[in-house]
């Protein structure tokens, strides 16, 4: 029933997730925090001990706080929490200001794992948080770090650039198999784990979705059922996924257990998977004896050879992990980020320049010192400056070139959409390689970020400026 996640850190395989609290408070009537924080007890007393929740989850951290404090079996449970930043500038005591509220919510001197969600990798203060978070941990506010909602590319660049990630919690079903790819390798490589939420796509893996007809669930269900109604689309409709819940309620039958068991134990059973998140309606309802089942049985070779040929006939959710928050199509609850978001900032500010140029500076020591811009654009053309990994004192990526192309091929678009442009206006790009032996990483992260877009493009050898920077790009752009 339980596994170590990180060095001190022993979790429960089922973790119980209390989003559901902030759409039980959507009225604008806050729950009470003893009342429902003694319903976190029967989860502990059965030995699911581990809570995951987030600043944004209603006042999931003030109930999750307040059971540690009354009940006797509080102390025994792990509570995982989140902070989600608004996009836009930030500082290192923005940073401590959120650390510090979930102590006090949470009423502990350390938080077992910190999880950080970025809305936006264009702007690097994702980067200066996750450092300052590092920083925090170095203290003792945070006893290990974790991050939510991340792709693949951005996953294997922070842990590239030291930071001391332990898990990536993101969605992760029969019908989401994207954390099995390129995310389930950059894990096994640096040692970090999945926490898979939507095992149970928002309650549609269960016998009272079996044989009914397709719901309207645009804006008539919960924030649940709304999301992931969007995800079963995605994967090609209702009578795919109908299809999917016929052949896993037989295997269910076998087994003797539930719909949501088999769809669950499936996910719990990858070997990158540390846990699996149930959400919990507290106070409403339980499913404890439900959950338990989950370690009563095993799927057999069988069953996981028809689970995976069942689930060739769906759609690939598109993008990677975390995409469905940062482009389209939004697979949210409301098919956009309304509901999360007011603004997104760009992640440099124009300025004007000589001759009706403008230009945007992202703040590296050489710009002032050698006299230029990191892009201007002139008439309908954006030009941008040979660009490195660096960010203020640090070479972002490490000793990994694909790492670092990735974060210049941020910076790059970040420079491009703050002067108004997108990444499909790029017709020119300009590579070049400290080493020839680095040739192949970089231009298979090029030809990942250019797939559909396919630039004029060099790539040259070319001793670069400056220790530890493997390689150097530029990029023109016609709007």
């Amino acid at each position: 029933m339980y596994t170590e996640l990180a060095p001190g850190l022993k979790i429960s395989r089922v973790l119980t997730g209390l989003w559901q609290i902030a759409d039980m408070e959507k009225g604008g009537n806050e729950l009470d925090s003893y009342l429902t924080g003694m319903a976190m007890a029967p989860y502990v007393k059965a030995g699911l001990t581990t809570f995951d929740m987030a600043d944004h989850y209603g006042s999931a951290e003030v109930i999750a706080g307040t059971f540690r404090e009354k009940h006797d079996l509080g102390p025994q449970a792990q509570f995982l929490t989140k902070w989600v930043p608004k996009p836009g500038k930030s500082n290192k005591e923005d940073t401590r200001g959120a650390v510090t509220k979930a102590l006090e919510r949470l009423k502990v001197e350390s938080i077992d794992l910190m999880q950080f969600h970025a809305w936006n990798y264009l702007d690097p203060v994702w980067l200066d948080q996750l450092f300052w978070l590092t920083e925090l941990k170095k203290e003792g506010l945070i006893k290990h770090l974790g991050v939510t909602n991340f792709d693949a590319i951005h996953l294997r660049m922070a842990c590239s650039s030291g930071i001391p990630i332990v898990s990536n919690q993101v969605s992760h079903s029969l019908i989401d198999p994207r954390a099995s790819g390129e995310m389930a390798k950059v894990c096994k490589e640096f040692g970090v784990k999945i926490l898979a939420y939507g095992t149970l796509a928002g309650g549609f893996f269960s016998e009272k979705w079996l044989g009914k007809p397709e719901p309207a669930f645009e804006k008539e269900g919960n924030w649940s059922q709304m999301k992931y109604k969007r995800f079963i689309d995605a994967a090609g409709g209702w009578s795919r996924f109908q299809h999917l819940l016929e052949i896993v309620d037989k295997i269910a039958k076998r087994h003797k257990v539930s719909i949501a068991n088999i769809a669950t134990k499936y996910i719990m059973d990858q070997e990158y998977v540390a846990g699996v998140i149930v959400g919990s309606r507290l106070g409403q309802s339980s499913y404890i004896d439900q959950t338990l089942k989950l370690f009563s049985f095993n799927l057999s070779a069988v069953d996981l050879k028809v689970i995976n040929s069942v689930k060739s006939i769906l759609y690939p959710i598109p993008g990677d992990c975390g995409d469905e928050y940062r482009k389209p199509p939004f697979l949210t609850a409301s098919g956009d980020l309304s509901h999360h978001l007011e603004t997104m900032p760009t992640p440099y500010d124009m300025e004007n320049g000589p001759n009706g140029s403008s230009k945007v500076f992202s703040g590296t020591p050489w710009e002032k010192m050698a006299g230029y811009c990191r892009a201007v654009k002139k008439g309908n053309r954006i030009y941008v400056s040979g660009t490195t990994a660096t960010h203020g004192d640090k070479i972002i990526g490490g000793k990994d070139p694909l790492s670092q192309t990735h974060f210049i091929l941020d910076k790059i678009e970040g420079a491009i959409v703050s002067l108004g442009g997108k990444m499909e206006n790029v017709v020119r790009t300009r590579i070049f390689v400290d080493k020839l032996k680095n040739w192949e990483p970089v231009a298979r992260a090029h030809g990942q970020r250019f797939a559909n877009i396919q630039p004029a493009n060099t790539l040259v050898e070319a001793k670069l400026v400056g220790e530890g920077y493997l390689v150097e790009i530029e990029a023109e752009a016609e709007m």
